[in-house]
């Protein structure tokens, strides 16, 4: 799942006046430490996004209140809140709630929803206080940043988590760096695209920007995240033909995105057919075969209730719901994975039709904001959305907090350039 852009709002926001009150500065100020600080944050505890992320909306809201710019925030965050790309999410969580009704386990279920919406909440805030402002500072240090937490991914790995494992820190595989360096990867965009556009100081800033590509395509390839590599892929692909033919490409990534949540509820059956056993073997390391067998048996769950789903969070234990009776034997054990390794199927999974059109609907609104950029501005965010549309339509669960949450701070700081003075483009 990919978050809309939040500019509509955050772009009138953008006059709130932080020189009135040195506290407003400050708070102002840690909130811009933060979101810099996400990656090495990431490092530290993979799941740590959304607790940045929302201490960062503390920061910039108590920056406005402290400017005394409470009543105009209020009335951006009304508009911003009345757009048709916020209505339609505000839907689908409206939606995602309702399916708890018919869920088997809507405690849990409740849990995953407010892991989606606070980091949504959260972005929508920082987009409202307009305080985020991505100076030429600020985008320098979030480079560095980000290639710090790399250099220290890859040292851990190197070293076999050497550290970790005499400070007994939680899991001790190389597995743990998938989240942070999908994190890298995602904040790489944003980064090298503010830096490389960046009217200060270029002679810095693009070498800068050259070195955070490498570094973020480095610990990608270094890592043992299949996922993280396919994005990687995508990303560099899209963002250079999106440079050389903005519309055709834009119009591609459109009709991918359609094709690949419509026939989510087929494409088990699909890639079974159609991929040879050749592949499966090149591929084994990054469980192709289990993945294929994994969505078939998710398809046949979604066969069985097509319209509403299973309910939000089913996903997370499926074998214990009574859909499980009508898939067959063979598939059934299968359900048991805690997700299907594709957010596509899951939104199937879990909120049916219903959940499918309206994320469907939101993806097409986001898209065609992006129409009107030049292809210099249109190349990196669309290159992100395509990367970040194939990670989750392949690897890890779609509501996960930190994901919501490192594809807010990315959207946030395409929106940041906008608020340092570079231009209508940045928004």
């Amino acid at each position: 799942m990919s978050l809309p852009p939040l500019s509509s709002g955050a772009n009138r926001a953008a006059t709130i006046d932080l020189s009135s009150s040195r506290a407003a500065a400050r708070f102002a100020a840690l909130g811009c430490v933060l979101m810099a600080a996400m990656p090495v944050a990431m490092w530290a505890a993979n799941r740590s996004a959304p607790l940045v992320l929302g201490l960062a909306a503390a920061a910039f809201l108590g920056a406005v209140l402290a400017s005394g710019g409470a009543r105009r925030a209020a009335d951006d965050f009304a508009a911003l809140a009345r757009s048709p790309l916020a209505l339609v999410l505000a839907g689908f969580l409206a939606w995602a709630l309702l399916s708890l009704s018919w869920s088997h386990r809507p405690a849990i279920g409740f849990a995953m929803w407010g892991e989606l919406a606070l980091p949504l909440g959260f972005g929508f805030v920082i987009a409202m206080t307009g305080a985020f402002v991505a100076t030429p500072p600020l985008r320098r240090a979030l480079a560095l940043l980000l290639i710090a937490a790399a250099a220290l991914m890859a040292f851990e790995i190197e070293t076999g988590l050497a550290q970790r494992i005499a400070l007994g820190i939680g899991k001790q595989m190389s597995f743990v760096f998938n989240r942070p360096v999908i994190t890298c990867l995602v904040l790489a965009a944003p980064a090298i695209h503010l830096l490389w556009t960046s009217g200060a100081r270029q002679a810095l800033d693009r070498p800068l920007a050259g070195l955070a590509a490498l570094v973020a395509a480095g610990i990608v390839l270094y890592s043992d995240s299949g996922a993280a590599k396919l994005g990687l892929m995508v990303l560099v692909l899209v963002w250079l033909l999106a440079r050389l033919l903005p519309r055709l490409t834009l119009a591609a990534i459109a009709l991918g995105f359609v094709a690949t949540l419509v026939l989510a509820p087929f494409v088990g059956r699909i890639t079974d057919s159609i991929l040879p056993p050749a592949l499966y073997e090149q591929t084994a390391d990054s469980h192709s075969r289990e993945r294929v067998d994994i969505w078939l048996s998710f398809g046949e769950a979604i066969a069985a209730r097509p319209l509403l789903g299973s309910g939000f969070g089913s996903a997370s234990a499926l074998q214990t719901h009574p859909v499980a009776e009508q898939v067959s034997p063979p598939r059934r054990l299968l359900l048991a994975v805690g997700h299907p390794h594709s957010a596509p199927i899951q939104v199937w999974v879990e909120t049916g039709l219903m959940g499918a059109g309206l994320l469907l609907a939101a993806g097409l609104m986001f898209l065609a904001r992006l129409a009107p950029l030049s292809a210099g501005e249109l190349a990196p965010r669309l290159g992100l959305f395509a990367a970040a549309f194939a990670m989750a339509s392949v690897g890890h669960g779609a509501w996960q907090g930190w994901w919501i949450a490192i594809l807010a701070a990315a959207t946030l700081w395409f929106g940041a350039g906008r608020r340092a003075g570079e231009g209508k483009d940045h928004g």
